[in-house]
């Protein structure tokens, strides 16, 4: 055998290989948004908290001031009550998702108070997908 013809066995056979190999794999994965579980979730609850408590103007939220710390490097998106205008003040209320489902908890003095069955209620709706302000009757 000629040394062009060895080449192109050789070739042909690389070309045999790939497509055998080809198709013993699966369809290939679907593309990744690059987001986390947490800040997904994060971002639907972010964005209906601020709606519905803070730019709509709840009196049970007025004197309080939405801080949004979406982009934490910790793995852990949240957003934070604090008391009205005090950026750098003891939180009132924190939301923040973790972990691979993206759970979503909150904590601080808000939700012990009068308004906390709500704000438990209205978390929860809109970490399951329903963006609404108020629960459906």
């Amino acid at each position: 055998m000629s040394k062009p013809g060895v080449i192109r066995g050789l070739a042909l056979l690389a070309l045999i290989a790939s497509a055998a190999l080809a198709a013993c794999q699966s369809a290939p994965p679907a593309p990744a948004s690059g987001k986390s579980a947490a800040l997904r979730n994060m971002e639907t609850v972010a964005i209906a908290a601020h709606r519905c408590w803070i730019a709509s103007g709840d009196a049970a939220f007025r004197d309080t001031s939405f801080a949004n710390e979406l982009n934490s490097f910790s793995g852990q998106p949240r957003f934070l009550l604090v008391p009205k205008g005090n950026f750098g003040g003891r939180p009132l209320l924190v939301v923040q998702a973790q972990g691979p489902a993206g759970r979503v908890e909150a904590f601080g003095p808000l939700i012990d108070g009068p308004h906390g069955a709500r704000i438990r209620a209205d978390i929860a709706r809109w970490a399951a997908g329903a963006p609404g302000c108020a629960a459906q009757a």
